[in-house]
């Protein structure tokens, strides 16, 4: 590949420093080639949170939202995106997920949730999890937004994420 001064520009899966992996050297979108990345063991966990009113909280634990229980529904949610992740972001592998965890914590004003996956792969599954995360919230938004219009999604990140080439990261 040359480019305008017919100069060789580096193999699109090497990442070149002060560059974004995702762009050619165009600056075109493309999907960054693993095939010589080793598999490694990789994990990432992410979270978010939702607020909301007192009695819409209340109902949440109880179990009483007339859509039904929405814990149960929001954990199936965010395991069936960390699947879907790479249909929903363009520029993402599709991995073989091994694990995929969703922990719901309700509490008077709201619910955090944080999302684990793992695999064995030649990428990261960071947006796995904070997918996982982000469709948990938005159903549990969807489910109970008759009691509390509301309610608000805040503070989805990635908390750490281990194994590939750039180490573990950890806030």
């Amino acid at each position: 590949m040359t480019d305008a001064n017919d100069t060789p520009s580096p193999s699109p899966s090497r990442k070149r420093e002060g560059t974004l992996t995702h762009l050619d050297s165009s600056g075109a979108a493309h999907m960054v080639d693993i095939a010589a990345k080793p598999v490694t063991a990789r994990e990432a966990v992410a979270t978010g949170r939702i607020t909301m009113s007192r009695e819409a909280a209340a109902a949440i634990r109880a179990g009483t939202v007339a859509k039904g229980d929405v814990l149960a529904v929001a954990r199936v949610a965010g395991i069936l995106a960390a699947k879907k992740t790479a249909e929903l972001i363009p520029l993402c592998h599709p991995l073989p997920l091994t694990r995929v965890a969703i922990d719901l914590a309700p509490d008077d004003t709201g619910v955090t949730v944080t999302a684990t996956a793992a695999t064995g792969a030649r990428t990261g599954v960071e947006m796995e999890a904070l997918t996982a995360a982000s469709i948990a919230l938005l159903t549990i938004y969807d489910m109970a937004k008759a009691l509390d219009k509301r309610m608000v999604i805040e503070n989805i990140r990635l908390l750490r994420k281990t194994g590939g080439k750039s180490g573990d990261f950890s806030l």
